[in-house]
């Protein structure tokens, strides 16, 4: 055996299953013993599709994301994917060869299997993404097996809770005084679903997620969708209006409290994560609890419900957030259409939670819920009305996937998921073109669902090497590509000072052709009617994957963007 068997064995029996990358000569001999030990290989076109399929993958399945790159240029293509799972801790391995000079003092003081392993139990154990560099001449070497077999690596169980300082009694009473509390939950509480809606009952929160944690509380009647640049006017007012805003396995960053505006002016600010660091890294906060989110929000429902404590129900008093709370101008909303499915009665008052309050989260709790003015016309169609309508038209059993750019937001806020297993979002490094290797990742991570990718123009054409990876793994997805025929961000965030636009403006292109020379079945919309091409689609055996080259209006950008570059 040489060493590159033996790292591709150890790494398969640590648990890794699904591998994606572009094969070289310096990651041949791993990949090729990863897939002998059991593992599937998912081959991408560009390395930097790769990573960013092993990211989505990891986030959507729970398990740890492997790509296998090239020496030199094979990693700094996945760079860009790297640096995107990095900086959303997704606990990914990047296996690279690496190319060595034979005078080099380069030296092994541990054999090559443990420390295989030991990466891999750093990516579950602490959420990183690990680069394992595999030097050419070392893979090539002979390693004798190690005796027995190593275990399957699982991450670290939930339970962790730090309550040193009584900081989980204090945030206990913070709760207990709350009349108007919120929940945000971020994506460190995607598994804590139970335990953060049974404590949000006994103090009567209405919840809320970061972008990244869509889909959590689908279902409850007190479930505000997201907060931040995607808030509907509702979540945004209730947040406001706030006079306890928690922060479950969130950062609170700049866009989930769209630039420090949700955060309530007049009331406190608490935060659970498992990272002492995140704690009031990018908001004040009054009160830091280190701990697993679901940990501590049990021995937060237990402490509120000990004889000890007292009543769990906060202090009677108004549940209407005080006049005047600032509503976002967005000047536009959703809303042709009905509203989406909702729980049933919500339960007795308390807290935040009226009966004037479950009715209007109800009627406006979702973006399609608020009137606007539809402006179509001219060859292209209003995003909002194209959005909505596949939202009516696509089954409800879908995993949508977000591309970055001018259109994000309208896939984001008007088209539904059914929970947080729903909704995959790499934008944690603000790159355009990984939406559609995003997609692919997250199709193979939960293959009982519609797999939807969401795409700028730009990003489209950048990815388009992997429109063959999606037909040649039998994907049914759809693909919708927003086209304005332009990088709309730079277009809608330079032109009013009236810079020039020339790089940023392309000529019309036919990306419906583009696809069919993939093995697409695709079409073009400009009108609501052409959405009668994706309804056949639906109705057939789906046996090719779908774009859908949707040419919007783009008069003018959307109003989250300018809110988003208030912090450039």
């Amino acid at each position: 055996m040489i060493v590159a068997e033996a790292v591709g064995r150890a790494l398969a029996a640590c648990g890794a299953g699904t591998v994606f990358g572009v094969v070289g000569s310096g990651n041949f001999h791993v990949t090729n013993a990863l897939v002998a030990a059991g593992a599937r290989f998912v081959a991408a076109r560009h390395e930097g599709g790769a990573a960013t399929m092993a990211d989505a993958y990891a986030r959507m399945s729970g398990r740890v994301g492997i790509v296998s790159v090239h020496q030199g240029p094979g990693l700094t293509n996945a760079l860009t994917g790297i640096a995107e799972a990095a900086k959303s801790r997704t606990p990914l391995i990047v296996l690279a060869g690496e190319a060595t000079d034979r005078r080099s003092n380069f030296h092994i003081d541990q054999d090559a299997l443990v420390v295989a392993v030991e990466a891999y139990r750093v990516a579950v154990e602490e959420r990183r993404t690990v680069l394992l560099n595999l030097p050419l001449d070392v893979q090539a070497r002979p390693c004798d097996p190690a005796p027995g077999t190593p275990s399957p690596v699982s991450g670290s169980e939930p339970g962790v809770v730090d309550a040193s300082g009584g900081s989980v009694a204090e945030l206990a009473r913070l709760l207990g005084r709350s009349r108007r509390p919120v929940f945000i939950a971020g994506r460190g509480a995607r598994h804590a679903r139970r335990e953060l809606e049974t404590l949000a009952d006994l103090v009567g929160a209405l919840l809320a997620t970061s972008a990244v944690a869509k889909g959590l509380f689908r279902g409850s009647p007190w479930d505000l969708d997201v907060s931040g640049g995607f808030a509907t006017p509702l979540a945004a007012e209730l947040i406001q209006g706030a006079d306890l805003v928690v922060g479950w396995g969130c950062a609170l960053n700049m866009w989930t409290t769209r630039h420090g505006s949700l955060v309530p002016s007049e009331g406190k600010v608490a935060q659970v994560d498992l990272d002492r660091s995140a704690l009031g890294a990018h908001v004040p906060v009054d009160l830091g609890v280190v701990g697993d989110v679901a940990a501590v929000a049990t021995a937060l429902a237990e402490h509120l419900t000990s004889p000890a404590a007292g009543p769990a129900t906060p202090a009677a008093g108004p549940a209407t957030p005080a006049a005047g709370a600032a509503t976002p101008a967005a000047g536009t909303g959703a809303g042709t259409g009905a509203p989406g499915s909702r729980a049933a009665e919500p339960p007795d008052a308390r807290g935040y939670r009226s009966p004037e309050i479950a009715r209007r989260v109800q009627a406006e709790g979702r973006w399609r819920d608020v009137p606007y003015e539809d402006e179509s016309g001219g060859g292209r169609i209003d995003p909002r009305t194209l959005t909505i309508g596949l939202d009516d038209l696509l089954p409800s059993e879908r995993i949508l996937s977000i591309d970055s750019g001018n259109f994000m937001g309208y896939p984001s806020m008007f088209l539904d998921v059914p929970d947080e297993n729903g909704f995959c979002f790499t934008q944690a490094f603000q790159s355009i073109g990984l939406g559609l290797a995003t997609a692919i990742g997250a199709a193979l991570a939960q293959p009982d669902r519609l797999p939807v990718a969401a795409l700028g123009d730009g990003g489209a054409l950048m990815s388009a090497a992997e429109l063959e990876t999606v037909v040649r793994l039998g994907l049914p997805m759809v693909i919708v590509v927003y086209d304005d025929e332009a990088y709309g961000a730079e277009v809608h965030h330079f032109s009013p000072h009236g810079h020039p636009l020339d790089t940023v403006t392309f000529p019309p292109a036919d990306l419906a052709a583009i696809a069919r020379g993939h093995g697409f079945a695709a079409v073009t919309v400009t009108t609501p009617a052409d959405l009668a091409g994706v309804a056949d689609w639906l109705k057939g055996g789906r046996d090719r994957p779908l774009l859908v080259h949707a040419k919007v209006t783009r008069d003018r950008g959307s109003w989250w963007l300018e809110e988003a570059f208030k912090g450039h």
